[in-house]
């Protein structure tokens, strides 16, 4: 955990926005991909990502094996909702740890949430998801989406040695889909991945991020059509 690059990192923060203008998309009607329902709000903000993204999920369906679809449970999510979710982690955190500064408490909840100024989820750079069958029954990957380190005992972590055979071969299978596919993973969750935002330009070495914080478009998104970023 000491080498890995939480969404806190001065460099991510750091890291310039060069805001490509992309729409966001209805993920729903993707081929291949299965939008889940758990985290769906009255809005529907869930189900909508980037178009560039929404492009390299077909990309990454495309290659899973026989049988398999990607299962998303969220991808953009307002910043209001991202304020709240980091601030009640952050709360619950210090609860549990009152000695902690807060400095410290930031990192911490950093590892399962970022701090609203670089959430990916806010560009809808980011979309969380998992594997299952053409039928819809979801794969063991070791842990529920969204587990926390505490809850999990750190098998949320996407290299975690405390899981299943199973599960770290359906692990794998989603890796290099997403990867091939030009995602990056953020290594404290299993499930969350992204493209052109802050963290994925740290990891990449790109000079700028691509997307900055998104809004739902009005009217109805657009086909997948044109150019990408």
């Amino acid at each position: 955990m000491s080498d890995t690059i939480l969404m806190n990192d001065p460099r991510v923060v750091s890291t310039p926005v060069s805001e490509c203008g992309e729409p966001l998309v209805d993920l729903r009607e993707l081929p291949g991909v299965v939008i889940d329902s758990r985290l769906a709000d009255p809005a529907g903000h869930y189900a909508f990502l980037r178009e560039g993204l929404a492009a390299r999920l077909l990309r990454a369906a495309a290659m899973l094996p026989d049988g398999l679809r990607l299962l998303v449970t969220e991808g953009y999510r307002p910043l209001d909702l991202q304020v709240r979710y980091f601030e009640e982690y952050a709360a619950e955190l210090r609860q549990a740890n009152p000695e902690w500064s807060e400095a410290h408490l930031r990192t911490q909840t950093s590892r399962s949430l970022s701090p609203p100024e670089v959430a990916p989820h806010v560009a809808g750079a980011a979309v969380d998801l998992t594997l299952c069958t053409a039928v819809g029954t979801e794969l063991d990957l070791g842990t529920p989406v969204n587990a926390s380190p505490e809850e999990s005992d750190g098998a949320c972590y996407t290299a975690a040695p405390n899981i299943s055979d199973i599960a770290r071969d359906n692990r794998r299978v989603l890796s290099d889909a997403l990867t091939r596919a030009g995602f990056v993973n953020y290594p404290t969750e299993w499930w969350h991945w992204s493209y052109g935002d802050r963290y994925w330009a740290v990891m990449t070495g790109a000079p700028a991020a691509l997307y900055g914080p998104a809004r739902r478009p009005d009217p109805a998104a657009p086909a997948l059509d044109g150019e990408l970023c």
